[in-house]
């Protein structure tokens, strides 16, 4: 049984996904949220999952918090720590403590947009797909071995809201997938590969506009 620590900031959607996936050989062990008034503490914790709010305010520095949040996820012996809307920017000693074992998802197909605002930007960059990206946790923001990534295409009205709500469902799909595949030991890091993701899923090919 592996055990899984999720961080988040608000309502945790991916963390809700996370759970209700219920991975065989994963315990989700504890939701820890760097706002103790995040929604889905609440929605943890009603489902008998232990819950840590931690007001990184609180903290003089930012490796201040990162060294009490460390200590609050090392208590629960976690496998996997897992990124599901956790909006903290982390010190290098922090990722590297858990170096091949904490995962994120970021709303774009990275190594495009990094950062904020990933929607807007690909309709103002007349991007005809968009998508979102599970990866290993690295010092540098927004990078590391790419896990999974999705696709949906952008449509010649979106708004950056209908696009990001459209790459959200396709999240709650993406994420708990790869979180399978790591407790299930599919997933090996070569340098900035990732090996083992499925032949059936990296067959299929997407073409937007669709050939005629």
């Amino acid at each position: 049984m592996k055990n899984i620590v999720i961080l988040i900031s608000g309502r945790g959607s991916n963390m809700q996904a996370i759970v209700d996936a219920q991975i065989a050989g994963a315990r989700i062990a504890a939701v820890i949220a760097n706002r103790p008034d995040a929604a889905g503490l609440a929605w943890a914790a009603e489902r008998g999952i232990a819950t840590v709010g931690l007001d990184h305010k609180q903290f003089a520095s930012r490796e201040a918090f990162d060294e009490r949040l460390a200590s609050e996820i090392d208590a629960f012996a976690p496998d996997l720590v897992v990124l599901a809307g956790f909006m903290r920017i982390l010190t290098p000693a922090f990722t590297a403590r858990y170096e091949g074992r904490m995962l994120n998802i970021h709303p774009s197909l990275l190594p495009s947009f990094p950062g904020l605002h990933t929607h807007q930007r690909a309709i103002d960059m007349g991007c005809k797909v968009a998508g979102c990206t599970v990866h290993f946790v690295t010092a540098e923001l927004d990078h590391g071995p790419i896990v999974a990534q999705g696709v949906v295409p952008v449509l010649d009205d979106d708004t950056e809201a209908a696009l990001a709500n459209r790459v959200l469902a396709l999240e709650h799909q993406l994420y708990p997938q790869a979180v399978r595949q790591f407790v299930a030991g599919e997933l090996q890091v070569n340098g900035s590969r990732v090996s083992g993701v499925a032949a059936s899923q990296a067959s299929a090919s997407l073409m937007v506009p669709a050939p005629r």
